[in-house]
């Protein structure tokens, strides 16, 4: 177990800002073994940190999981049970399935973080979410340490939500996160420029890794690295409205992409919206909306939490006043 105080806490975004202490366990026994300490103070977990804005110094414990592994629980003719350690890097998972020839993850490629972040957040993209996939979640139980595995079905799943995130935050901590993979391929096409890309490469029949491959391609293409400038990815989710007011907006742009949910609404990219209102490669002070990607605020050097947050804020009152739709940060803010 590794354990450090007053430290800079690891962020894509690039903003310094310290915690007080910070654990890093390898196994459920350090993390039991680390419970003590968290009774009289604040806490929470991240990984990479890919997906949280910090807007001052963190005042308790950041936990981070080192928990590693990759093990084949059960498998038949057409699937295969996966369990996955919390600590592995989201995209390593990804690849190391694609080539042992597991199906169902090739269209989450390159999405940063950890494999325990995906439970929590149910990442997306391309069509596909990690809920399609997760089979089970194990984790601990703060107020007794015990172990437990959470079936997917009692998670709460939905866009970009879990009872993770709402009700269990504070709860559980996610140790293994069990995958049901598919050995039989069948690709997702349907999403972005996926069909594009490989009828530019003359791909007719293409396997998961050639799927996976456009996917890396068409994301380094938009979004930028955050080694380069700092950025945690999607800022805003996609918003979903209901079908009336999808009508009223298409009537006064005949263009607007979207995506129907159910017959009663429809999801419309939030970076549209934001382009449309003409946000895309604007830059306040050291805060922008990256050139290539709307949906994506960049750290341009040096910038504040209060810089991302006053970029964050013009956006949403201008996509608010133009569409009449409010747009909900994906980042979590701290």
């Amino acid at each position: 177990m590794k354990v450090e105080s007053d430290i800079l806490i690891n962020n894509t975004f690039g903003i310094k800002a310290r915690c007080r202490k910070f654990v890093e366990f390898s196994s459920e026994k350090e993390l039991r073994e680390s419970l003590s300490s968290l009774c009289n103070g604040a806490f929470m977990v991240i990984g990479r940190g890919s997906n949280v804005l910090f807007t001052k110094d963190f005042d308790g414990t950041i936990l981070h999981s080192a928990i590693k592994g990759i093990t084949i629980i059960d498998k038949t003719d057409a699937d295969i049970l996966v369990e996955v350690g919390s600590g592995e890097q989201w995209d390593s998972f990804v690849e190391y399935a694609v080539d042992k020839g597991w199906y169902g993850a090739e269209n989450l490629s390159l999405i940063p973080g950890e494999v325990g972040a995906s439970a929590v957040q149910n990442i997306g993209a391309y069509g596909a979410e990690a809920k399609d996939i997760i089979h089970s979640v194990s984790v601990v139980d703060l107020s007794t340490g015990e172990g437990a595995e959470i079936k997917a079905q009692d998670c709460g799943y939905s866009y970009r939500q879990s009872r993770f995130k709402g009700e269990w935050r504070g709860k559980y901590i996610i140790t293994k996160v069990t995958y049901k993979l598919s050995l039989n391929f069948t690709p997702n096409l349907n999403y972005g420029n996926i069909r594009g890309l490989l009828a530019e490469k003359g791909i007719e029949k293409p396997t998961a890794k050639d799927v996976r491959e456009v996917v890396i391609c068409i994301r380094k293409s938009k979004l930028p690295d955050p080694d380069i400038e700092g950025n945690a990815g999607s800022f805003f989710t996609n918003p979903i409205i209901n079908c009336a007011e999808y009508e009223r907006i298409s009537k006064e742009h005949d263009d607007v992409p979207h995506y129907t949910i159910d017959d009663g609404h429809e999801k419309i990219p939030a970076g549209w919206l934001i382009d449309q209102c003409g946000w895309k490669g604007k830059r306040m002070g050291n805060a922008a909306v990256h050139d290539k990607q709307a949906l994506v605020i960049v750290n341009k050097g040096n910038a504040s939490a209060q810089e991302i947050l006053r970029l964050k804020d013009s956006i949403t009152e201008d996509v608010e006043q133009k569409f009449g739709i409010t747009l909900n940060p994906e980042v979590q803010i701290i």
